[in-house]
């Protein structure tokens, strides 16, 4: 095509970007593999859709003969925007010169799920895969992994979860297949010289004798994931995992890459350090493998935070191997080094955190501040005696910035994790902050979302007690802790009595002691809650004489009988159930008679819930609650991201967890909880010696990156935990430096000693150590640090906790008193429609023509008349002072019921 671009300086003037030199570098570099190892803010996408208008403005390709891939839907069509916008700018394309039959050609750019898809689509028969495969959705994934789970023959005695957590072991397990391309016959077997190996080994502590329990886990997992494979392919399903790696087969094929690399004559890779084992071999098989081709990778392995869920930050290492040039020289690795986002106050801590990732990554330079930018950014730290009062100082501080002037959108609060999500919620909002929780996983902590999946725990699952117990002890129930242990006791003498009832044979009571747990003998609150429905509330009847309060005994039968009523109807459709449960448990009720700031923005979680489940149900027409509680699992357990939420356009303060930041960016961002063992987080990912659903080291296609046991004694155990706590230590290294790149003026960073619930201090971590050095040397400011306590000191919120309360707690007498007169309103206004019923049938209530003033009757009439709460001392307990009060409901999950 003809040339419109002759010199850079015209590229710069057309696009109006003052491009640095090393970016000009990566821009004009002739169509041949390279590497751009960009670090964070240093315009990576800019110089993506820069090299796209120069490639084809010099004419060296056609705008339809560029391919560029990256991962979500969101950063696809930013590129493909930015890309279209600079061919207009560029005079490349006319937008407004438009031949209908002969239509201008535009790049192609797409995830790379999206690519592998039309690939099989395109060559799926040269596999013998059908034309009419469909793509799986989530709902249908957990719903036909659920099917297969039911209906699998057994026994799989190895198998000892509860069926939900089962449904997500299979599907984990499968993905992990599929990103490194290991059949499952293949764990099977590797798994049984394991076992072999293993048999004339001492197992001499808790954590050897997992391994041999782990591989017969997995075994029997490998045998499911076959027959779910079967059952995919005779539907003709696919997931993201079999398209991924049915394409990585088909790159295999040498006529496919010919096609490919043809109809594509440039390539651009995004996040490279994000792909997979199987995304390596698919792209370097069709792109790759000394063919020269012009493929451009672009990336950060100081950035690399994904490695849990299977990205291989060795793939942007190995680049210039994978996809050398024509004559057998390693492709060229160029760098992006100057940051044009932060302060360069801000790239000094970040720089001084990724030290030591620099040195294990070639081609990593520290970031550079924009020229002038040098002493720009502010960095503010702290260090509270308590959890409690660093929540208030985070807040305080957020609140103080938008009444400054702030914009609520410009700042974001990031966590390691979501535990503390509800608490920095509450705290904003009382505060008058509008405030959004981003993504499923930050929903499930909220305390209106955890009630009613612990309302749907225990209807699915009887083994569900601590879902249970949450509920016994909130505002609805409150049962106190005395009633809570007495169910416990008759909890455990159900299951021991079905083991030994009327068995006197002290050999067969020993065997029964020490042979593996039967299932159904699993000790469950559910069951003894039951047992209230066969017994007089007086206690007079023949039961184990446990002396449970009248009261408890009244509200033990009432959610029995609810939950029982609740499980007809289980076989609904999926929001039929959750609409169900909202009505029947009154949570919705609770939300809307709440005047307060903090139920408003609840409500509105609540729907946000609703619309995740509404989408999971939309695409499955069947999509069972079963299968829906695999899917908020998986998204409970993997809360760094995995979900596709991304903060909303609401002029808003975002909470998220720093996994989710990543390419993200605010004016303010303050990262709560930077203490010992939370961030960074000293719990490594999960290992494959000790959970079935994890793929072996020795069988994945990075396995030279990870470290594996040398010898099976605890001597080579204990090294190989230490090897992965030090593998963990560097993931967290990089999810600081992504954490700390984030703002662009000012870091909020904080810790605390005392934690709501621990017994020891914890302390400032590394990483507010860095803050705090940081900040002494003069380029910060130390607004609160607390002295270290004294070894004897106590932790006050367990003091505050362990005090004498009266249980439960007296209800606030204004709160009270105003719902008893609204009760009392209600009740007089009844009576009146009845005295008067008549002169007004209800038959003849039209709305339209009936002129009875009090008709219709106010909404939720029995919905007021059941807030009337007892006050007697002696009721089993609530948590708050106010049931209208839903700050007082806690996201802790309660442990299992303790002997009184």
């Amino acid at each position: 095509m003809p040339a419109h671009l002759t010199d850079p300086d015209q590229l710069k003037e057309l696009l109006g970007i003052p491009f640095t030199p090393e970016q000009t570098a990566c821009i004009i570099a002739p169509p041949a593999p390279q590497v751009i190892v960009a670090g964070a803010g240093s315009g990576k996408t800019t110089v993506m859709a820069a090299r796209v208008v120069w490639l084809v403005g010099t004419g060296q390709v056609a705008p339809e003969q560029v391919l560029g891939l990256t991962f979500t839907n969101k950063a696809a069509g930013e590129l493909a925007e930015r890309v279209r916008t600079a061919l207009i700018k560029a005079g490349v394309t006319d937008p407004d010169v438009i031949d209908p039959d002969n239509p201008p050609g535009e790049p192609e750019i797409s995830t790379y799920h999206a690519f592998a898809g039309r690939l099989l689509t395109d060559h799926g028969l040269r596999l013998g895969l059908e034309p009419t495969s469909r793509l799986l959705a989530d709902a249908t994934r957990y719903q036909l992994a659920a099917r297969v789970l039911r209906e699998a023959p057994g026994p799989y005695p190895a198998l000892t979860r509860s069926f939900p957590d089962l449904v997500g072991d299979l599907l984990a397990l499968d993905a992990e297949l599929a990103e490194h391309l290991v059949r499952p016959e293949d764990v099977r077997a590797w798994d049984a010289r394991l076992l072999d190996s293993l048999e004339g080994a001492k197992l001499t502590n808790a954590d050897l004798r997992k391994v041999p329990e782990a591989a017969a886990a997995r075994r029997e997992l490998a045998d499911l994931v076959i027959r779910y494979r079967a059952a995919k392919r005779e539907r003709d399903l696919l997931d993201f995992g079999d398209q991924i790696a049915l394409s990585a087969q088909l790159a295999g094929l040498p006529e496919v890459g010919r096609v490919l690399r043809d109809q594509f004559r440039v390539v651009l890779l995004d996040e490279y350090q994000d792909t997979s084992v199987a995304q390596r071999i698919l792209l370097a098989g069709l792109f790759g493998g000394g063919t020269g081709h012009p493929v451009t990778a672009v990336g950060d392995p100081c950035q690399a935070i994904y490695g849990w869920r299977g990205a291989s930050v060795a793939n942007l290492d190995d680049f210039p191997e994978h996809f050398a040039r024509a004559d057998g020289r390693p492709a060229a690795r160029q760098a992006l080094s100057e940051n044009r986002r932060s302060g360069g106050r801000l790239l000094d801590l970040a720089n001084g955190l990724a030290e030591t990732l620099r040195a294990m990554h070639a081609g990593v330079e520290a970031l550079r501040p924009a020229p002038g930018a040098e002493r720009d950014g502010t960095v503010r730290c702290a260090l509270l005696p308590t959890h409690a009062e660093e929540i208030d100082w985070i807040a305080d501080s957020i609140a103080h910035l938008v009444r400054t002037g702030k914009a609520p959108g410009e700042i974001a609060v990031l966590c390691r994790t979501a535990t503390d999500f509800a608490e920095i919620q509450g705290a904003l909002v009382a505060r008058d902050v509008p405030v959004e929780v981003v993504g499923l996983s930050g929903l499930l902590h909220l305390p209106e979302v955890a009630d009613l999946v612990a309302v749907c725990e225990v209807l699915q699952d009887p083994g569900a007690n601590a879902s249970l117990v949450r509920l016994l002890t909130g505002p609805r129930w409150r049962i106190g802790p005395r009633d809570l242990a007495l169910l416990g006791r008759r909890a455990r003498l159900l299951v021991s009595h079905a083991r030994v009832d009327g068995d006197d044979d002290p050999d067969r009571r020993l065997a029964a002691a020490v042979e593996g747990v039967d299932p159904s003998e699993v000790i469950s609150l559910a069951d003894a809650l039951d047992t209230f429905l066969e017994t007089p509330l007086d206690g007079t009847g023949d039961d184990d004489g446990l002396p449970f309060s009248p009261d408890a005994r009244v509200r033990f039968a009432r959610l029995a009988t609810e939950l029982r009523d609740l499980r007809r109807a289980l076989a609904d459709p999926l929001m039929d159930v959750l609409h169900r449960v909202l009505a029947v448990t009154g949570l919705e009720v609770e939300l809307s008679a709440s005047p307060h700031a903090l139920a408003a923005r609840r409500r509105e979680t609540l729907s946000n819930f609703l619309d995740v489940a509404a989408s999971f149900a939309a695409s499955d027409g069947e999509a069972t609650l079963l299968a829906f509680l695999g899917f908020l699992r998986t998204a409970a357990q993997y809360e760094k991201g995995l979900d596709n939420a991304l903060p909303g356009g609401e002029n808003t303060v975002k909470v998220l967890t720093a996994h989710k930041s990543k390419g993200l960016e605010w004016d303010v961002v303050a990262v709560p909880g930077l203490v010992t063992g939370t961030f960074p987080s000293g719990q490594g990912r999960e290992k494959w010696t000790a959970q079935g659903k994890v793929l072996p080291h020795a069988l994945r296609g990075d396995a030279d990156t990870l470290p594996d046991v040398e010898s099976w004694d605890s001597r080579g155990l204990k090294a190989f935990h230490e090897a992965m706590k030090e593998h963990q230590h560097t993931e967290e290294l990089r999810l600081g430096y992504v954490t700390f790149t984030r703002p662009r003026s000012l870091l909020l960073g904080s810790g605390h000693w005392w934690g709501p619930s621990q017994k020891k201090p914890r302390g400032p971590s590394d990483f507010l150590m860095a803050l705090y050095e940081h900040c002494a040397a003069g380029h910060g400011e130390i607004e609160a640090w607390a002295d270290e306590p004294a070894e004897d000191e106590e932790n006050p919120a367990l003091h505050r906790a362990a005090a004498d309360h009266a249980w439960p707690l007296p209800l606030d007498d204004d709160a009270l008193a105003r719902r008893r007169a609204a009760a009392e309103t209600v009740l007089a206004h009844l009576e009146d429609l009845a005295a008067h019923e008549d002169d007004h049938p209800a038959a003849t209530h039209d709305p339209d023509t009936c002129d009875d003033p009090d008709w219709p009757p106010p909404p939720d009439d029995d919905a007021l008349l059941d807030e009337d709460a007892p006050d007697d001392p002696g009721d089993p307990g609530w948590t708050g002072e106010d049931p209208t009060d839903w700050d007082s409901w806690t996201t802790d999950r309660p442990t299992e019921p303790q002997e009184p």
